[in-house]
């Protein structure tokens, strides 16, 4: 099944180039890259154009150059331009975990093919490493409600059916959370299948915007309003008893330590393996 890897960027400078050679590296072929520019003036897009010209995989790009109100309008712009049958969107400065990660997603997407399952209600999503601490970063091997309360998978490790994104566009009035209000749709209106993939899929850069200290509030705010629109008060409740009992945010402070992370990470992996 053919994949469209979606980048959206803005003055990304050497981040760009970086991004688009991880992608072209992958050894499956059936994929197109598709670049979202929000009109770019450091000369980023143009210098990889002029480095790329003839180069073996360049022709698997298609750039557009469209103005947007912000990173998920872009995204909702680079959807709609998409023809592959499944998208993964990896940031400027993310890179894919390996250079098969692509071909094993594609044997994935073939057994869940042949098995009857609905393609345009599919979730495949993997393990991510944290760039910043050199840690494989578990996700869940399966997907409950707690699990979209507390931690989904990495959004740039989430490969997510053309369908999916088509009936549901981002929700641009999130500034932060609109692929965490996406997930959660996908789960609890579309009844999407989710299957995890044991190995990590991207190389998570880290420090966007959501991380910023500044945002933190409005990440909190956010946070409470979509999972309020997609889960019950009695749902709810129980899952902040849960985190409360579970000292989450020791946990939480553990996952971001520098000394600590790479343990902890490991630990969950362990305990994940055994729950799978």
């Amino acid at each position: 099944m053919k994949i469209s890897v979606i980048t959206v960027c803005l003055n990304s400078g050497e981040k760009l180039r970086e991004t688009l050679e991880s992608i072209l590296g992958q050894k499956y072929e059936d994929v197109e890259v598709i670049v979202k520019d929000g009109g770019s003036t450091d000369g980023s897009l143009e210098s990889w154009q002029r480095e790329s010209a003839g180069k073996t995989g360049a022709e698997k790009v298609r750039i557009f150059t469209e103005k947007d109100s912000g990173i998920y309008d872009a995204m909702n712009q680079a959807a709609a331009h998409a023809q592959g049958d499944f998208l993964l969107f990896l940031n400027c400065g993310d890179l894919f975990a390996d250079e098969n990660v692509l071909e094993r997603t594609g044997r994935a997407l073939e057994e869940e093919r042949q098995a009857g399952t609905d393609m345009d209600r599919l979730i495949l999503y993997g393990d991510t490493r944290g760039e910043k601490n050199d840690v494989i970063i578990a996700s869940a091997p399966q997907i409950t409600g707690f699990t979209c309360y507390r931690n989904i998978p990495c959004h740039q490790s989430c490969f997510y059916s053309a369908a999916l994104c088509r009936e549901k566009p981002y929700d641009t009035q999130y500034r932060i959370r609109a692929d965490y209000d996406h997930f959660l749709w996908c789960y609890y209106r579309a009844e999407a299948r989710m299957r995890h993939m044991d190995f990590p899929v991207a190389v998570y850069e880290g420090g966007g915007f959501s991380e910023k200290r500044e945002n933190r509030k409005q990440d909190r705010k956010e946070h409470r309003e979509i999972t309020g629109k997609y889960m019950g008060k009695g749902e709810l409740f129980r899952y902040r008893a849960i985190m409360a009992c579970s000292l989450a945010p020791l946990r939480t402070a553990l996952a971001k330590s520098r000394v600590f992370s790479g343990c902890y990470h490991w630990l969950k992996k362990r305990i994940y393996g055994r729950k799978s």
